[in-house]
């Protein structure tokens, strides 16, 4: 029987996912009572749009089912670690609009995890090994070439005790010796051969302080973690896939509570890189203004650049969750951010290549106010007040002295209405010494005001501003930081900086009516008739400075 469920935008019934569906049985068979999922980031970078799908996956999963979520730091390698990163990670998870249950470390369980290393010698199942990690890695054999065993790997139970202690105790050089788990150097699967579960690092640590000066390693301390916090479903991206039979051999060795992983494919967008590593390096190399530059894929930058997390919701909703490896379309994104705001959004009249337009029949110094709504989707809703006066800007682009067939903005002898205002008629052209247009002088129809006497209609609709009134405003107008559509097909020999967009950043200047600067919805707004902005934290109130969110259309259809 086809089992079906609602999306988190309850538009249209879908099918479960295959977490879901193990979930679901997993419940019906009573094999747990409720579910624990664990969002695990590592506290070295900003989290970023692949970050997103799986916060929205574990904290989503655990919602539906009356579950909970844990928020863990993988906080393991102190060396590249920071408070900074604690904390943004905690602010992007409230700003997508989850909370965790528990906020839990690695770092908590370092006793645990040590006691449990000491308890796999006494099994005589590790070993402390004096190899530096060129020489393991190249003992490790290949797919087709077994490993070859250190010369290190029979010692005896009571010289690895020494010696792990040694090395808890501060006795030895960082690299000078690392603990192996004891298992198969001849195994198929790398992972078991003899992997590497604590090595000597003498550095202070985020929370624990000078205490270590040994670590444990990623494969030896996730699936404890998650035994230790009865997490019935960790959820991992499908590189971890070859790791999962480690993961369970360390749980049943120690005979402890069965967590078990699950994979899904990460996110992979197109002209999008998702590496902590490059990031960090355009951040450093000053390529982009920070983490949250409006061009970074990171969270900290989709918000800066006015995407929603109502809109980043139902982007991860629409992309699924499966085992295949696909590039997703960037413009499902702005999509999904158009819908948001569209909804919700508040309009402004903002030119940006401004033409004076100068209303000869209009009566001098007079100005009129016109309500005009907030938002169109809703006529009863709030409303801002524009003036207009004889004196106005529109965009250039919306004049011209010789159109083509199927213009329907302003030409010579030609009408269009005003939006929210009057008719207007294009009289003259005025032009410099060059043969530049300064202006156009019109007339405007009184008779055409929106509610008064008889309606007329023509074609063409433009937004405008009241020179007088006029705001000026600083437009960062925003595309996309990559030229190359799949970034993971960077050729050999070429360097990912070579394919950044020259053009991903363009400064201008816009004319806005005074209310824009009043608005206090803290959510992009829709320049009419152009597209979405955001108020950024450069702006003072002297010089407000706007961040393009997205085009205002696109004939990007979702599937």
């Amino acid at each position: 029987m086809e089992e079906v469920n609602k999306t988190a935008s309850g538009e249209e019934p879908r099918k479960l996912n295959f977490l879901e569906e193990i979930i679901e049985e997993d419940l019906r068979e009573g094999k747990y009572d409720s579910i624990m999922t664990r969002f695990p980031p590592e506290p070295n970078g900003y989290l970023h749009l692949g970050h997103a799908k799986s916060i929205c996956l574990n904290f989503g999963l655990a919602q539906k089912y009356g579950g909970k979520t844990n928020l863990r730091y993988d906080d393991t390698n102190p060396v590249k670690e920071d408070v900074e990163y604690v904390d943004s990670i905690k602010e992007d998870i409230k700003w997508l609009g989850f909370q965790w249950d528990k906020e839990l470390y690695a770092s908590d369980y370092f006793d645990q995890l040590y006691e449990w290393a000491e308890k796999l010698i006494n099994m005589g199942l590790a070993y402390v090994d004096d190899q530096d990690i060129d020489q393991i890695r190249q003992n490790r054999g290949t797919v087709d070439v077994p490993g070859t065993p250190s010369p290190y790997r029979d010692r005896s139970i009571e010289e690895n005790l020494r010696l792990f202690r040694e090395m808890r105790d501060g006795k030895y050089e960082d690299g000078a010796k690392v603990l192996r788990a004891k298992i198969d150097m001849a195994h198929p699967n790398p992972m078991f051969r003899d992997p590497i579960l604590y090595r000597i690092k003498h550095v202070s640590h985020h929370r624990t302080g000078d205490k270590w000066c040994i670590y444990p390693m990623y494969d030896y301390t996730h699936g404890q973690c998650d035994s230790i916090e009865h997490i019935t479903h960790s959820i991992c991206t499908l590189e971890f896939d070859v790791h999962r039979p480690l993961y369970d051999w360390f749980i049943q060795t120690l005979g402890i509570f069965p967590s078990h992983q699950y994979e899904f494919a990460r996110l992979n967008l197109t002209y999008t890189l998702m590496s902590k590593r490059k990031l960090l390096e355009l951040v450093q190399k000053g390529l982009v203004s920070g983490w949250d530059d409006p061009r970074m894929p990171t969270l900290c930058g989709a918000r800066r650049r006015g995407y929603t997390p109502q809109a980043l919701r139902m982007f991860c909703d629409r992309i699924g969750v499966s085992k295949r490896e696909q590039l997703i379309d960037l413009q499902l994104l702005e999509w999904c951010v158009r819908q948001d705001l569209n909804a919700r959004s508040n309009r402004y009249m903002v030119v940006q290549d401004p033409l004076k337009v100068t209303i000869t029949n209009w009566e001098k110094g007079k100005v009129e106010y016109f309500d005009c709504p907030l938002n169109p989707a809703d006529p009863e809703g709030a409303t801002r007040r524009v003036p207009f006066t004889g004196e106005l800007y529109i965009e250039r682009a919306d004049f011209m002295e010789e159109p083509p067939k199927k213009f329907f903005r302003l030409r010579p002898g030609g009408e269009v209405r005003l939006k929210y205002t009057y008719i207007i008629k294009c009289e003259e052209v005025v032009k410099d010494e060059q043969g530049n247009i300064t202006e156009l002088r019109c007339t405007y129809d009184p008779s055409t005001a929106p509610g008064a006497g008889d309606w007329r209609s023509v074609k063409g609709t433009l937004h405008w501003v009241s020179v007088p009134d006029a705001v000026k405003v600083t437009l960062r107008n925003y595309d996309r930081l990559f030229t190359l559509s799949d970034m993971s097909q960077v050729p050999p020999g070429m360097d990912y900086k070579e394919f950044l967009n020259p053009d991903s950043l363009i400064v201008g200047e816009g004319w806005a009516e005074p209310a824009l600067l009043e608005d206090k919805s803290a959510l992009a707004v829709q320049f009419e008739r152009t597209g979405y902005y955001v108020l950024d934290k450069d702006s003072t109130p002297e010089s407000p400075v706007f961040n393009k969110t997205t085009s205002l259309k696109d004939s990007y259809k979702p599937e």
